[in-house]
């Protein structure tokens, strides 16, 4: 991790403690990394860190900065999707970045793989480096992931089909995923390995955007999906029996491709980092899956 260069932008919310961002800032300069942080607390605006003009200056510094490998985002919640048609993503790609964040920087990704092709990373972003406690498990990902050249991740989920495919990885978060549809940065992409997650989505939503998908042809053209963290929902009496569980089970009838459950990706503590665009191979059997990534550019 020695002088590897770091920058910090603000495409979407701003962080809810400044002071816990300069120590994460400490903690990564104390390994040794360079970090060049392009986000301005006193230029946030309303729930954004910064206007919609400030957060595109913020993506396109940290892009252009020669002294940074890395660009990873501040958080996520909401916000790209208003710079979308602003984002040079051919000079992103040009940039030779390494683009890395999740949730609300699915789009990023996605715009990013369908215009230039350039495969980026579904990973941490600043909140998990300013945790009192780190997540071991995030950030081994994250820097094993980054150095490559071929990167591992195992999951454990019980009643997994049995799998054996090849393809290209990508996904992230079910609603950006279907927010983006029909629109220019969709990537239209055949036979892949799909991984999906979201948070404080009811199972009924999450099975309406799945349907959104098959509806559209989507996911009967890919060779599996991956489901990771779908958590922070609440049941009530009303949905009678209708859990996630029994969803799951009417997705998996009605599909004509294999769904895993058991990927550590998601909103909550253990996230492992995973390709947008690479060439993965995905293998399951009743004690677990693995996927095995390779082809995507490294430190």
């Amino acid at each position: 991790m020695k002088n590897i260069g770091i920058a910090i932008a603000g495409t979407s919310g701003y962080p809810i403690d400044d002071a816990a961002l300069a120590r994460g800032i400490g903690r990564l300069e104390a390994q040794g990394c360079i970090v060049h942080n392009y986000y301005d607390p006193a230029r946030k605006f309303q729930r954004f860190a910064g206007t919609d003009q400030d957060r595109l200056a913020q993506l396109n510094a940290a892009a252009a900065d020669p002294n940074c490998q890395v660009v990873i985002a501040l958080r996520g919640q909401y916000g790209i999707s208003r710079i979308l048609p602003h984002i040079d993503f051919r000079a992103m790609a040009d940039s030779g970045k390494l683009f890395v964040g999740f949730s609300d920087l699915t789009a990023f990704h996605m715009g990013l793989y369908q215009a230039a092709g350039r495969i980026s990373f579904a990973g941490p972003m600043s909140a998990d480096f300013v945790r009192e406690e780190p997540v071991a498990y995030t950030l081994k990902q994250f820097w094993d992931c980054l150095h490559g050249p071929t990167h591992s991740v195992r999951g454990a989920a019980l009643g997994n089909p049995q799998v054996d495919v090849q393809g290209t990885l990508w996904g992230g978060n079910l609603a950006m995923i279907n927010h983006l549809i029909g629109t220019p940065y969709w990537p239209h992409i055949d036979g892949g390995i799909l991984f999906l997650e979201d948070i404080g989505e009811h199972p009924y939503r999450v099975e309406r955007m799945l349907l959104q998908l098959h509806f559209a042809g989507v996911l009967e053209r890919q060779r599996a999906i991956v489901l990771g963290d779908f958590s922070g929902y609440r049941l009530s009496p009303h949905d009678n029996g209708y859990d996630f569980d029994t969803m799951l089970a009417y997705i998996r009838g009605l599909l004509p491709v294999p769904v895993l459950t058991g990927l550590p990706f998601g909103h909550g503590e253990e996230r492992c980092t995973l390709p947008f665009g690479a060439q993965a191979q995905l293998v399951s059997d009743a004690e677990g899956f693995e996927l095995t990534v390779s082809g995507y550019p490294t430190l």
